[in-house]
């Protein structure tokens, strides 16, 4: 099993020195992975007193492309994962494009974890379609697909058009490995097992739909999150308990537990990677 950390993206600031040596950090201590949040917009609540969504303008979210592309040049083998981009609301092409991109700069590092999102403030702003954002995340990653293994791509389906165009660097990995995040319904579940690389969410019962898929289950990957870290003995337990259930790629998030400085973040894992070790593939 690959244990990694999250990039504590609403607490560690904007300082880019921080980013530097959080991203190192985990590297160094051992980790596998490093999976990074993504939000582009938050909604302000002032006119909003019935707000109900996890996050508002007051939280800080570096752009997601962005930070991978600066980890890739701070790192050397760790794996860099989107965990979760929101890829109804971007555009396709682009996506294809800058996922390649930090693909190139990491050297064939990147996992790219996708969801159909839930922050319709985002949609609108970002001028897509909210309600038919689960229909055009299956399409977004057939097209992703044939970005990152054909040169040149002619595609013509339900929200795409594409006429004889490519992009250009490649990526290193030919198609990047995509996770679907299966949130909380049986259709999200099905839809990830059908045509996902990797699952976020849904636990047994994608397992479950994926071999009814006809999915090797040993080629996919399984990812799953451990806390609170306030227990990390406890912590630990349960990353051992994620192995056991097939669990490939576990994280331990630092996030929203009262740490109020970038040094805590840094002691915490620090602390989780000695109990750890034995779960580490590196």
């Amino acid at each position: 099993m690959q244990l990694g950390v999250v990039f504590p993206q609403t607490e560690i600031g904007p300082d880019p020195g921080a980013v530097r040596d959080f991203a190192q950090a985990v590297e160094g201590l051992g980790y596998d992975h490093v999976e990074a949040y993504d939000h582009v917009l938050g909604a302000g609540v002032a006119n909003r007193p019935d707000w109900q969504g996890f996050y508002t303008q007051a939280d800080l979210f570096h752009e997601v492309f962005v930070l991978l592309g600066y980890v890739a040049g701070m790192t050397k083998k760790m794996q860099l994962m989107t965990q979760i981009l929101v890829l109804p609301q971007r555009q396709t092409a682009l996506v294809a494009k800058q996922a390649a991109e930090v693909d190139v700069l990491s050297n064939g590092r990147l996992i790219l974890g996708v969801a159909a999102g839930w922050n319709d403030v985002e949609f609108e702003a970002l001028n897509e379609n909210y309600k038919n954002r689960g229909s055009r995340l299956e399409e977004q990653i057939e097209v992703l697909r044939l970005l990152w293994t054909q040169e040149v791509v002619t595609f013509k389906g339900k929200y795409h058009t594409i006429t004889a165009a490519g992009i250009n660097p490649m990526p290193v990995q030919r198609p990047i490995p995509i996770i679907v995040g299966a949130g909380d319904a049986e259709k999200g579940w099905r839809r990830a097992a059908r045509i996902g690389d990797g699952f976020a969410g849904g636990g047994a019962a994608v397992r479950q739909y994926a071999q009814e898929a006809g999915r090797d289950l040993s080629k996919l990957i399984f990812t799953g999150a451990v806390g609170p870290i306030a227990d990390l003995d406890a912590c630990v337990k349960r990353a051992d308990a994620q192995k056991a259930m097939g669990t490939t790629h576990c994280v331990v998030s630092t996030l929203d537990y009262g740490l109020t400085s970038f040094s805590q973040h840094i002691d915490t894992i620090t602390q989780f990677a000695k109990k750890a070790k034995h779960l580490m593939a590196s």
